[in-house]
């Protein structure tokens, strides 16, 4: 349970907040207190909420990224210390993504 606390003196690590809607992750963000670390970890392409509801990872990303004290780390497949063929595997999901969103979609 989140509402009402607040998390001073706390090392706090939110995973997968890809799956998270707006308002639970904004839930989170505003219990953060006094000598207080958060560390968000999410990947966009793995979203797993309905197709009507947006993660709320996409809009935080988008609406606090030029806030003071606030850092941003986008990984890339470069990043990656899986097998080798996920680097190609993600490039190939990548590309097909851009194709559909040009309207070359085959």
């Amino acid at each position: 349970y989140m509402r009402g606390r607040t998390l001073d003196n706390a090392f706090i690590i939110l995973d997968e907040a890809q799956n998270t809607n707006d308002l639970q992750l904004k839930m989170f963000l505003t219990r953060i207190g006094a000598n207080a670390k958060a560390i968000i970890t999410g990947d966009p392409t793995q979203v797993d909420l309905p197709r009507n509801m947006r993660s709320g990872l996409e809009k935080s990303t988008r609406i606090l990224k030029n806030i003071d004290g606030i850092s941003h780390i986008e990984l890339t497949e470069e990043d990656v210390v899986r097998h080798r063929l996920v680097k190609a595997i993600i490039k190939a999901y990548e590309k097909e993504k851009e194709d559909t969103d040009q309207g070359h979609h085959r």
